[in-house]
């Protein structure tokens, strides 16, 4: 008997040190939010952690480091707990590194684990190059939850060129996961998605190597096409506002997930065309006053636009929205199916003279540059769609939405997974839109360059 209790005490001093050294795990991350001039954001979702710490300090001077800390954060409903850091308080345009800390184990990151800052170029010098992705529809397979038959994401392949393209950030133009039947349906199953894709090896190197800002489409909003009667739509929000890092959502009296972010001399406007949602079937000419994105929020895009236009900094201004806008074919969801909107938006921008507009679309799962002429001066807006990342494509372009509209520019009908690439070089009357799309292969599949000139910029008169 004394030999049976010397055993199960030696146990036990064996067994509670073991335990007492367990720590959490990392479940996805780290990503990159918003960058700032002085601020960025790091986001992580962990498990079963007490205590997770963020180490940061400027690059090669280790002196300079400051900290972190989250204790005991909450899980969420699908068993997985969120972190949001904002590193603040920065030396603009500097490069920084950081390491992540779970239950006092320093975490070994395979991934790049630095940001840099905005440099303080305004006023000062000219405009600094830069480059950034834009892509949508992002199906990840998961068999037990799939429709029957072959899966419907196809390749994740562009995910891992995404993170090897070297680009300082990337716009994700809705349709970032799918919910599923079982998910849309309960709130814990809204929050598994997204943790469930976010998790895939794919992603890591892509959310850690720059910076990410999103809107949603309707496959992260709801069920397929939803409008504002979606049920659980507050529950999407808080998900959304969860998984991402953008600088803003809404207002604090209109809910949403719309935001604005400037990066060098472009501006960016991320639209919410799902919130506020009419259904697309209601016949706009008997209801005129149909809406994508809401009175609100409309309204807040033209203020937002005038903002820029006095700041006086930008010469591209970006509008990036769930659906295509310029297209004149009711195929699909495009804005052609609220075109009174469209048409009060495009008039606006005619009347103040606001140029370098170009839109960022996704949703119809093929890829496309769009040109339009608004006035009787010509004045040019264009629109880019990048997609599906991963998802299935369109393969009869003859039927593919928007494939034939008047607007199309030729050649640039992409019907296969792929994402855009656009650089953003030169100086002033130089400044050039460098734009490619990248097919699952490494394939450019087109390239065009718009002028800064094009979209109206006049140079400053020395």
């Amino acid at each position: 008997m004394k030999a049976n209790k010397w055993l199960r005490g030696l146990l036990l001093l064996v067994i509670v040190p073991v335990m007492a050294w367990s720590t959490g795990s990392i479940v996805s991350g780290p990503m990159l939010g918003y960058q700032a001039h002085r601020e960025v954001f790091i986001w992580l979702e962990t498990k079963g952690t007490e205590t997770v710490k963020i180490d940061y300090w400027q690059q090669g001077e280790s002196d300079t480091k400051q900290s972190i800390i989250h204790h005991k954060i909450a899980p969420n409903p699908a068993g997985s707990q969120i972190h949001h850091f904002r590193p603040g308080l920065l030396k603009t345009g500097v490069p920084y590194e950081y390491s992540i800390t779970i239950d006092g184990v320093q975490q070994e990151l395979d991934v790049p684990t630095s940001f840099q800052t905005q440099p303080l170029w305004e006023w000062r010098t000219a405009p600094p190059d830069f480059s950034f992705l834009v892509g949508s529809c992002a199906f990840i397979n998961e068999p037990e939850f799939d429709r029957p038959g072959e899966g419907y994401g196809k390749t994740t392949r562009t995910l891992e060129l995404m993170g090897e393209s070297k680009a300082d950030f990337m716009i994700w133009t809705g349709d970032n996961w799918y919910w599923r039947e079982p998910d849309y349906d309960s709130i814990s199953g809204l929050w598994y998605r997204p943790s469930h894709d976010r998790a895939i090896p794919e992603m890591k190197r892509l959310l850690a190597s720059m910076h990410h800002y999103a809107t949603w489409d309707d496959h992260d909003y709801g069920p397929n096409d939803s409008n504002w009667s979606y049920e659980y739509k507050e529950t999407a929000l808080d998900i959304f506002k969860a998984y991402w890092g953008n600088h803003s959502y809404g207002e604090a009296h209109n809910p949403g997930v719309y935001s604005k972010f400037y990066w060098g001399d472009a501006a960016f406007f991320l639209m919410d065309n799902h919130y506020y949602r009419d259904a697309a079937g209601l016949d706009q000419d008997k209801n005129p006053g149909k809406t994508q994105w809401g009175r609100q929020q409309l309204d807040w895009l033209k203020q937002s636009l005038m903002a820029a236009k006095e700041l006086k900094h930008f010469k591209f201004l970006f509008i990036a929205t769930g659906n295509q806008m310029l297209q004149s074919t009711s195929k699909g969801e495009s804005h052609e199916l609220y075109r009174h909107e469209r048409e009060e938006l495009m008039n606006f921008i005619l009347e103040n003279g606001l140029t370098g507009i170009v839109f960022l679309t996704g949703d119809v799962h093929f890829s496309a540059m769009y040109q339009r002429e608004i006035g009787d001066k010509g004045q040019k807006i264009y629109e880019i769609t990048s997609s599906p990342i991963t998802s299935g494509a369109w393969t009869n372009i003859a039927e593919t939405p928007g494939g034939t509209d008047p607007a199309l520019i030729p050649g640039t009908i992409v019907n296969v997974q792929n994402f855009v690439q656009i650089k953003i070089t030169g100086e002033d009357a130089t400044r050039t839109l460098n734009i490619s799309c990248v097919d699952k292969d490494g394939t450019v599949c087109f390239t065009r360059d718009i002028k800064a000139t094009e979209l109206g910029y006049q140079p400053r008169k020395r």
